[in-house]
C-alpha cells in the first residue's frame, strides 16, 4: 500500500514539475494578454480601429529570452534541469534567468505530491492538485501586477460548489455556498466601509472572489481561520519589506497572495490547525 501511495505520488510530483512549467507562462502571460483586450475594448468604445499586433496567447509565440529573442528550444525548457545545466542563464546573451522558474516548478511539483500521497490518484486528490496549481498562478500574478484575473478566480470559485456537489470533498454544499457567499460579502463590506472612511480603495475586487473561492472550497467555517491567517503572514511580511526598503511605490502590497497562503496552509494542515496554533 505504501509503495504504490508512493508511486503514485512521486508521478504527480513529476506531472506537477511540468505543470509547473506552465504556470510559468501563464504567470508572465495572462496579464499581458489581458492588457492588450483592454486596448483592444478601449479603442472600439473611441471608434478607432485597434493597433495590429501578433498573436499572443497561451501557446503563441514561443518562448523566447525577453533581452535578446532567443527562442527557448525544447531541451531549454525541461522543469528544473534546463536551467541547472544553464547555469540560470540565456543561452544565447548569458542573461540572468529567474531563480523563481524553477522555484515554482518545484513548488507545484510539491503540492501535487502532497495532494495526492494524501488523497490519493482520486478525484479528489486530482481536484485539490488544480486547486494548487490554481492558487499559485493567483498568488504570483498578484503580487507582480495586482490583478486576480476573472479567468482563474471565477472557475477557482465554481470548482468549490460543483466540487461540494459531487461530495469529492469534505465540505457540503451548503456549506460551500454559504461559504462562497460570506467570503465575498465579507470583504465587500470591508472594502466599502475602508473606502467611505478615507475615500482610498484599500483593495480590489479580485480579493472578493477569491475569498469566496476559498469558501467554496473550505466551507464558511474556514473563513475566520483563512483571513487571520492571511492577515498574520501579510503583516510579517509587510514589515519585512519596510524595514528591507523593498515596498513599492505607494507603500502598498497586494493581499492577494497571503490569502492564497493561507488557502494553501488550510489545505495542508487544516483550517482548524490555524486557530489550534495561535491558541484559540
Amino acid at each position: 500500500m505504501l509503495v504504490s501511495q508512493t508511486f503514485d505520488a512521486g508521478l504527480a510530483g513529476i506531472l506537477g514539475l511540468l505543470i509547473g512549467s506552465f504556470l510559468n507562462v501563464v504567470i508572465y502571460r495572462l496579464p499581458k494578454i489581458m492588457e492588450r483586450q483592454w486596448a483592444v475594448e478601449c479603442a472600439e468604445l473611441a471608434g478607432k480601429d485597434p493597433a495590429a499586433a501578433e498573436t499572443f496567447n497561451l501557446l503563441v509565440p514561443r518562448s523566447r529570452c525577453q533581452q535578446c529573442g532567443h527562442q527557448i528550444r525544447w531541451y531549454e525548457n525541461v522543469p528544473v534541469l534546463s536551467y541547472v545545466f544553464l547555469r540560470g542563464k540565456c543561452s544565447a546573451c548569458g542573461t540572468a534567468i529567474s531563480l523563481r522558474y524553477p522555484l515554482v516548478e518545484c513548488a507545484t511539483a510539491a503540492l501535487f505530491f502532497f495532494c495526492v500521497w494524501r488523497w490519493g490518484a482520486t478525484p479528489t486528490g486530482l481536484v485539490w492538485c488544480g486547486f494548487a496549481a490554481a492558487i499559485v498562478t493567483l498568488a504570483l500574478i498578484d503580487w507582480d501586477t495586482t490583478l486576480l484575473p476573472d479567468s482563474i478566480t471565477q472557475p477557482l470559485l465554481w470548482a468549490g460548489l460543483i466540487i461540494a456537489a459531487l461530495k469529492w470533498n469534505s465540505v457540503t454544499l451548503p456549506d460551500a455556498l454559504w461559504g462562497a457567499a460570506a467570503g465575498y460579502m465579507a470583504l465587500w463590506l470591508v472594502y466599502w466601509s475602508f473606502k467611505l472612511a478615507t475615500g482610498k480603495e484599500g483593495m480590489g475586487f479580485g480579493d472578493f472572489k477569491l475569498y469566496a473561492a476559498l469558501g467554496a472550497w473550505f466551507g464558511w467555517t474556514a473563513l475566520v481561520p483563512i483571513i487571520l491567517m492571511a492577515s498574520v503572514i501579510g503583516a510579517i511580511i509587510g514589515i519585512a519589506l519596510k524595514f528591507s526598503s523593498g515596498l513599492r511605490e505607494g507603500g502598498y502590497v497586494p493581499f492577494g497572495p497571503f490569502l492564497a497562503a493561507a488557502g494553501l496552509t488550510a489545505m495542508i494542515f487544516g483550517p482548524q490547525s490555524i486557530l489550534r496554533s495561535v491558541g484559540l
